[in-house]
């Protein structure tokens, strides 16, 4: 069985999406839907080889009956979006943020848990090769039960007034922009290799004046584990072949010792009392920051054809944007959320 796998959204980050999906065996791609951009949609089907092109999802969706549809659309259509695809009983994944708000992305959650219909999240930092691989590592007891995590975000793509305009021009008109953006990547990840996060501590702020949103701040957070800092600034860069290939460099302590992934990708190891060391693994430079979204893709398609686990369905995912919320409510009240 192959997964027919329809898709809605022609945008800048969706080139990710669909040269993923070209390259899973068990999928196919049998339908895109634009908003607008007819040039676009013409191109990336002809690319594609895929024949059925659409200005109208509710009509794609009618018409090719897919197994699986990726919605690549910004935030503010994400509901629509998921109802076409929850009342056809079709399982979707859908693009982050999940939604404007928060009060939002519960209402789609219910919306697709009320039709008994699967509903996954693109959070793909997650399946970034460095962070599965550190997972791993972690999990095999290399530094023990780890205490203390720390990620330094330093893309270095926020400065001056043109800042974003070339791949994601709506970035620029984010209320909220660092931590609903970019962070919530983080607040996933922190969550996938240390636990569950119980408080928070914020305080953010704006670095660019052409922008609407928050671009720097610090969050510190507990963990049922232990404690963990998220430093993040989109102006500074990091020290890197290509700064936006990791973001940024992680660090995971223990009582045995350290490990850090610096800007490069590289992850290294440092027992305690013993000099670090470079710990070699694989990982394929290609599509998007180590083949995440395929990586993503490819679990999907795993579990609709396997009944394999899966990760990130929008009712778990969910507590991201809860944490997210209390993130902003400890900015604005400048205190310690505790959950």
């Amino acid at each position: 069985m192959v997964i027919r796998v329809a898709t809605i959204g022609t945008g800048y980050f969706s080139q990710y999406h669909y040269d993923g999906w070209s390259r899973i065996p068990d999928a196919s791609l049998v339908g895109i839907c634009t908003r607008s951009n007819k040039e676009k949609l013409h191109d990336i089907a002809s690319r594609y080889g895929v024949i059925d092109t659409y200005l109208d999802a509710a009509t794609m969706l009618d018409e090719i009956k897919p197994d699986l549809v990726d919605i690549i659309t910004t935030p503010e259509t994400h509901m629509k979006f998921v109802a076409l695809a929850s009342e056809r009983g079709i399982p979707a994944i859908c693009q982050k943020p999940l939604a404007p708000t928060y009060e939002e992305a519960c209402q789609i959650v219910t919306l697709a848990e009320e039709a008994n219909s699967l509903l996954v999240v693109h959070e793909n930092w997650r399946f970034k090769p460095w962070f599965r691989e550190i997972r791993s590592m972690m999990d095999a007891g290399i530094i023990g039960q780890a205490y203390s995590i720390a990620f330094r975000l330093r893309p270095g793509d926020g400065q001056g007034p043109d800042a974003y305009l070339a791949r994601q021009p709506y970035f620029q008109k984010m209320p909220k922009f660092l931590i609903h953006e970019t962070g919530i990547h983080m607040v996933d990840v922190f969550r996938f290799l240390m636990g569950e996060v119980t408080g928070v501590f914020a305080r953010l702020r704006r670095l660019n004046p052409n922008i609407a949103g928050e671009d720097a701040g610090y969050v510190v957070f507990d963990f049922t584990s232990g404690a963990g800092v998220f430093d993040g600034n989109r102006l500074s860069d990091a020290p890197a072949r290509n700064p936006r290939l990791t973001m940024g460099s992680l660090l995971v302590e223990g009582p045995l010792g350290t490990i850090r992934l610096d800007g490069d990708g590289l992850i290294w190891i440092k027992p305690h009392g013993k000099e670090e060391f470079l710990h070699e693994y694989t990982w394929e430079d290609r599509g998007y920051s180590g083949d995440c979204v395929h990586a993503l893709q490819a679990h999907v398609v795993d579990h609709l054809l396997n009944g394999s686990s899966i990760e990130n369905t929008a009712r778990e995912y969910l507590r991201n944007v809860e944490i997210e919320k209390a993130i902003y409510s400890s900015n604005d009240h400048q205190k310690w959320i505790a959950f």
